[in-house]
């Protein structure tokens, strides 16, 4: 039978590069390896796809099939010539295919052991609106894993210690030796005694019953900054689950939520507020007070003012989050027309409208669109 090109056993060009021709060994091999495909001619398929990348993955090897083809790489005794083929590429291919190997098995038992960052928490604090400008202290519960202080987070009964598990001999993992095309491989899997850890307890703590962490629930107090809005996050360094090994602990985050507020509206650092003034003060001008977060403030309606009229107090609004300024409080008027009149109210009103123009007139754009910009949309 005449011998396929080794190219076109893996479908790469001539001038593939090395990573191209791992690439293509791999998705092969995944797909012919005869312990994933029970067709009859896998295997033989799968020595094809072996001899080829043997060939071709090998500099030295490669050169001399380019130059003379098969007859470059036989052997002494006619086959392929594969005296020489570094098989912990294949186990480092396999590993990561089918769980093959013993070239990484150092890093993965050692990262068991290794310090692990706890993981981060969230929770939720409810706020005032007022809180929310100006900042406040809250106390919160958390609740979270701790180290254990009994056994100092061995898990093992005090006056006892963690022993190195019979099984897998502290490595954390044990090797079954499986015989496939390529020789000899390891296939490597967690220690099912000490799920790998790699040491056991016999006796364990009395008081984590062995976990070495325990469940409290802890009081603080926090500080939540002046002008934060609703969704603001705020980060606690270090305040999340303890680590394992050893290692840092997560953070906690809170989530602030924002309760609304009976008359003001925020919008980025501004507050927003509607007053209801009546005929005669938006007509004449009036002196009103008005609230704002820092109590109530007296206004100036000036004369003739149209419902719509935005007055702006500068300076009442939410202290910037990261700067020592304050936004605005933006007062909306609203001209409040009075349903029922009394008879000298309608005399008087009667007396105006014999005096006033009495045409109508459609609304200017100009005020919809100032309306629509502060409001926000």
């Amino acid at each position: 039978m005449t011998k396929r090109d080794y190219y076109e056993v893996l479908g790469v060009p001539r001038d593939a590069s090395e990573s191209d021709l791992k690439s293509a060994f791999r998705n092969l091999a995944r797909k012919y390896h005869p312990d994933v495909n029970a067709a009859p001619d896998a295997e033989e398929k799968f020595k094809e796809i072996n001899e080829a990348y043997g060939v071709l993955s090998d500099a030295d090897k490669r050169a001399a099939y380019d130059r003379f083809g098969h007859q470059g790489v036989r052997g002494p005794n006619g086959g392929p010539g594969f005296e020489t083929v570094d098989f912990s590429d294949f186990a480092d291919i396999f590993g990561d295919m089918f769980g093959f190997g013993g070239f990484g098995s150092r890093s993965r038992a050692a990262s068991r052991s290794a310090p692990r960052r706890g993981a981060d928490l969230q929770y939720q604090v409810a706020i005032s609106f007022k809180e929310a400008v100006f900042g406040t202290e809250k106390e919160i519960e958390v609740t979270k894993d701790e180290r254990c202080e009994t056994c100092g987070g061995d898990g093992a009964k005090p006056g006892t210690s963690p022993k190195i598990c019979p099984k897998c001999q502290g490595r954390g993992e044990v090797r079954q030796t499986r015989q496939t095309l390529l020789g000899s491989m390891v296939q490597v899997t967690t220690c099912p005694v000490c799920g790998g850890k790699g040491k056991v307890i016999k006796d364990h703590c009395p008081t984590c019953g062995g976990r070495g962490r325990i469940r409290k629930t802890r009081r603080k107090k926090v500080t939540i900054p002046a002008g934060v809005d609703d969704g603001t996050r705020i980060r606690l360094a270090g305040e999340g689950q303890s680590g394992e090994n050893n290692g840092p602990s997560g953070d906690l985050y809170l989530l602030v939520r924002v309760r609304p507020h009976k008359y003001f509206r925020r919008r980025d650092d501004d507050i927003l507020l509607d007053l209801n003034v009546n005929v005669a003060q938006a007509t004449l001008g009036a002196e009103v007070k008005v609230p704002t977060v820092d109590g109530d403030v007296k206004l100036k309606i000036p004369a003739g003012t149209q419902p719509g009229k935005i007055i702006r107090m500068r300076g009442k609004g939410v202290p910037h989050l990261h700067r020592d300024t304050r936004g605005d409080q933006l007062v909306i008027v609203n001209v409040t027309i009075p349903k029922s009149l009394n008879q000298e109210e309608r005399e008087l009103f009667e007396k105006l409208a014999d005096q006033m123009d009495s045409k109508v007139l459609p609304q200017e754009r100009g005020f919809l669109e100032r309306l629509k910009n502060v409001l926000g949309g």
